[in-house]
This record gives structure tokens, sequence and C-alpha cells, in this order.
């Protein structure tokens, strides 16, 4: 599978964002998919997850109630609705795919940048 993420930009602070990230092939809706990112000098922290069929979906704490996370099984696309952001979002932006009922991850999109002014 490969995952190509779009959407980042810049945007004030309370605006919103939408990420989307694309992937090949026909197995998409076999892999639950993530969003992950990384803020400079920072570690990469997960964000959110949803199930293969969209059915279960889970956040960081530091997200819930502003970001969603859905997908499209029939465009092989799973998205990230951001919005109330804050300066803190700021970071690179990964899309990713794993297995169903574990937390691994097998493939990386290659990030999106998201800048959040205050």
């Amino acid at each position: 599978v490969q995952l190509q993420a779009s959407g980042g930009g810049l945007e004030q602070a309370g605006g919103s964002l939408r990420l989307s990230c694309a992937a090949s092939g026909r197995t998409f809706s076999s892999y639950a998919m993530g969003w992950f990112r990384q803020a400079p000098g920072k570690e990469r922290e997960f964000v959110a997850r949803i199930s293969r069929r969209g059915s279960s979906t889970y956040y960081a704490d530091s997200v819930k109630g502003r970001f969603t996370i859905s997908r499209d099984n029939a465009k092989n696309t799973v998205y990230l609705q951001m919005n109330s952001l804050k300066p803190e979002d700021t970071a690179v932006y990964y899309c990713a795919a794993g297995p169903p009922m574990t937390a691994e991850y097998e493939f990386w999109g290659q990030g999106t940048l998201v800048t959040v002014s205050s």
C-alpha cells in the first residue's frame, strides 16, 4: 500500500483544515488507518485511528472533540478534519496503514505540514 497525504497548510488559530490520505492498491479496506504527527524537536505522536469499516475511531486526548477521522473505502481515502486549531497542533502529519486489531502500522505516507499561527 502506498499512501499520499495532502491538505496541509497555514491556518490561523481557531480555524479548520482537512487532511486527506489517498491509498493505492485494492486492499485499502483491509487496513485500519491512523494519523500521527511530529512537531519540531518532538517525537512522533498518535493522533487518531479508524477501523477498517469506519465503525470505530480512537483519538489522542489532545485532539478529542476537535479532530474527526473518517474514511471512504470506495475512494481509498482517509480524512482528518481538524477544527478549532491551536498553535500546538503545528506539526508534520502522517497517515499510516496497519492490520486490524493491533496498534502496529506497516505503511506510512510522506507527511504533510500543518502550521497554525496564533
